[in-house]
């Protein structure tokens, strides 16, 4: 089936951040809108997220953690939207967060506890973003920059991707919920490791030991390929599922059993379950809309 992929840029807020919409337009779905002049109707979309400051290798400012939140509530509202790319402009992903404005906004212990939980609460937001999320990597991926692609769903790495979070060369404990989101994807070992030698990693070592979940030699492309197959599925099963996963990997308790409850229960009560059966006696190809 030949598409054509449409895109139009957005207002993100925040300055180093770029969103760019896009629309996969199928030839045999007339009711499929055209994107362009901001026309998008409500053809399913998915949105790719860029940290845009290359002149600094992408390094996160505090005013980006901080719009982080606002910033996934407001795309999580629309109901058409099927999924979130993250990449970094140019040559890197991003070297973290931007040290050389730690001497302002990260000068005393106070000012420290403030800045982390500006990260935290950024990367979390990602984190339990009710759409699938991956992070196409390349480059340098170090300190913060890591919190911020272990928040994803998953990620793909481009061969020549470097990573490291080198906390103890500046005498910083890393946060703990980037800590846990390490541990879970590497396990203990490997995050002691990580974490105790500062040392930088390559993307097979990436790969090998569970940080990424595939190479690529173009990741973003490899990325989009993979969120088109995602998108034609039914969102209300993924954002249930990443309720589920995220809750179990988070540790004893984290999971609300009534949210899971409720997101299980509302799956089945949906417009889109009635859709499936009847696509399937159909023999055709449901067309979901997360509701």
């Amino acid at each position: 089936m030949q598409s054509t992929l449409l895109q139009d840029d957005l207002p993100s807020g925040v300055e180093g951040i770029r969103l760019r919409r896009q629309v996969r337009r199928h030839g045999c779905h007339p009711e499929d809108r055209h994107v362009a002049g901001g026309d998008q109707g409500n053809a399913p979309y998915l949105i790719h997220m860029t940290l845009a400051r290359s002149e600094k290798r992408n390094a996160i400012s505090l005013a980006m953690w901080r719009a982080l939140p606002s910033l996934l509530q407001r795309l999580a509202a629309d109901d058409a939207l099927r999924g979130l790319l993250l990449s970094g402009q140019g040559e890197h992903f991003s070297a973290g967060a931007d040290i050389s404005e730690f001497e302002q906004v990260r000068a005393d212990a106070e000012q420290a506890r403030a800045y982390e939980e500006a990260v935290d609460a950024g990367c979390d937001a990602l984190f339990d973003f009710p759409r699938p999320t991956v992070a196409a990597l390349r480059g340098f991926c170090m300190g913060g920059a890591c919190h911020v692609a272990m928040s994803c769903d998953l990620r793909i790495a481009a061969p020549d991707a470097v990573f490291a979070i080198p906390a103890a060369r500046l005498s910083i404990v890393y946060g703990v919920s980037a800590t846990r989101k390490l541990m879970s994807l590497v396990g203990v070992s490997n995050a002691k490791r990580i974490l105790y030698s500062a040392a930088r990693f390559d993307a097979v070592e990436a790969l090998r030991i569970g940080f990424v979940n595939e190479l690529a030699d173009d990741p973003l492309a490899a990325a989009s390929a993979l969120m088109d197959t995602l998108a034609a599925n039914a969102p209300l099963t993924i954002a249930g599922a990443k309720v589920l996963l995220n809750g179990l990997a988070s540790g004893s308790g984290a999971l609300d059993p009534l949210q899971a409850d409720a997101v299980i229960d509302g799956a089945v009560s949906s417009a889109d379950y009635r859709e499936s059966v009847r696509a399937f006696r159909a023999k055709r190809a449901p067309r979901f809309e997360g509701r």
